[in-house]
């Protein structure tokens, strides 16, 4: 059976949805898209029948693409109001001949959750720092076959308040997605950038949505502060409005198939004509309008820098940059202007999502692979019908319960 993973990443302007296929630890993306969407403001739903709806069109999209329905995901959760705090677990060692095994690392992991989490917030990500065998003093990150007594582990988790939730998936279910796991999407950024060097260094990512700017701080692989802007890529459209009586839905055709992110790439020739408000034709000069998207952009990523140096006084290795405005040819220029050599552009380079506004959506599915890998878990979001389904090349062409939200997610992992 194929193992087959579906991030969904709900954003402000936009629903991404990523299917990919895990083989031999290597990620393929086999269907990839994204759909307007009204509804969410700053992260949080606001108007759940429109969100709704586009994400119905997102996953129709996604069946046309892949021959199957996709009725599993792994999702994003609004880290708005989140909470992060470390705490340790134990447990004794009950694999035979005392050796790991991931059933110890499960009860370790449940014990440092245990009573950590108050009633009106829910437990999001329990990401282990290191585990520890008896009294060594080195930590290990995967104890799996190592042999001892007891197993001890110093563990992040994050929380966030329960109404950031639960509107979430009512609206998952009511498209007929069944939630797999949640994570932040901060979380997903680093994994669609994770390398084995910023597995051992401190660094950021900023994630310049439509109307925030997630600025994020990692410690070894690990977010350890976070903080949401509100303030993001709208403010580029605002100004193209402002400056040529237009509205959004042409600022924002403008900033996607004409626009660049400076002068430097931008052609003093290069000019449209499009008809603003009062039906009247105005005439866009590229090498204009690179001004003032340059000085923006600048604007934007100095009020990160800022926030880096507020969340931590770490030395920094480095700055990575994500989001769909990342992707404005010059983009990489202004950034090295404003943060200087230590800041790159994101470099999506799986086939089918070569575009920064997968990041969230693409890297939750890397994270859960990551996450099962520790468990223990061999999972696939698609059954074998399903799975026959999706390689036939003529395919190709054709609740929430009473019960509680995070013992549905601990239920799959620790219980079975």
């Amino acid at each position: 059976m194929k193992k087959v993973l579906t991030g969904i990443d709900i954003g402000s302007d936009l629903i991404k949805i990523v299917v990919t296929e895990v083989y031999e630890n290597h990620f393929y993306t086999l269907a990839a898209t994204n759909v307007h969407t009204s509804g969410v403001k700053k992260g949080l739903i606001t108007d759940s029948l429109a969100v709704i709806d586009s994400l119905k069109e997102g996953l129709k999209e996604i069946k046309e693409m892949l021959g199957i329905q996709i009725t599993k995901a792994i999702i994003t959760i609004p880290s708005n109001d989140r909470e992060l705090s470390i705490t340790s677990g134990e447990a004794e060692i009950m694999g035979e001949e005392q050796t790991v095994t991931a059933t110890d690392i499960l009860a370790c992991l449940q014990d440092a959750t245990t009573h950590k989490v108050s009633d009106d917030r829910e437990l999001v990500t329990v990401i282990p720092i290191a585990f520890h065998i008896d009294d060594a003093k080195d930590g290990v990150k995967n104890p799996i076959g190592m042999t001892g007594s007891m197993l001890s582990a110093k563990v992040v988790i994050g929380t966030v308040p329960r109404e950031n939730i639960t509107p979430i998936m009512n609206i998952m279910k009511q498209a007929g997605i069944e939630v797999v796991d949640y994570v932040f999407g901060e979380t997903g950024d680093y994994y669609a950038a994770r390398t084995k060097e910023l597995d051992s260094k401190v660094g950021a990512i900023i994630n310049i949505g439509y109307d925030t700017m997630k600025v994020a701080v990692y410690n070894k692989g690990i977010m350890i502060k976070n903080e949401i802007v509100e303030t993001g890529a709208r403010t580029v459209d605002q100004d193209m409005m402002y400056m040529y009586k237009i509205n959004r839905k042409t600022a924002r055709k403008i900033r996607k198939e004409f626009a660049v992110a400076s002068r430097k790439y931008a052609s003093e020739s290069e000019k449209i004509t499009v008809t603003n408000k009062f039906g009247e034709e105005v005439t866009i000069d590229q090498m204009e309008l690179a001004s003032v998207i340059e000085a923006r952009l600048l604007d934007l990523l100095s009020l990160a820098k800022k926030q880096i140096n507020i969340l931590t006084n770490r030395e920094i290795s480095y700055i990575i940059i994500t989001g769909g405005i990342s992707e404005m040819l010059g983009f990489k220029y202004v950034s090295t202007m404003a943060l200087k050599d230590i800041a790159s552009v994101l470099n999506m380079t799986s086939m089918g999502i070569r575009n920064n506004i997968f990041s969230s959506a693409f890297g939750i599915t890397q994270y859960l692979n990551d996450k099962l890998s520790l468990r223990g878990k061999d999972y696939s979001m698609v059954n074998d019908v399903e799975s026959n389904e999706l390689v036939t090349p003529e395919k190709k062409t054709t609740t929430i319960t009473n019960e509680s939200i995070i013992n549905k997610v601990f239920g799959y992992f620790f219980d079975k």
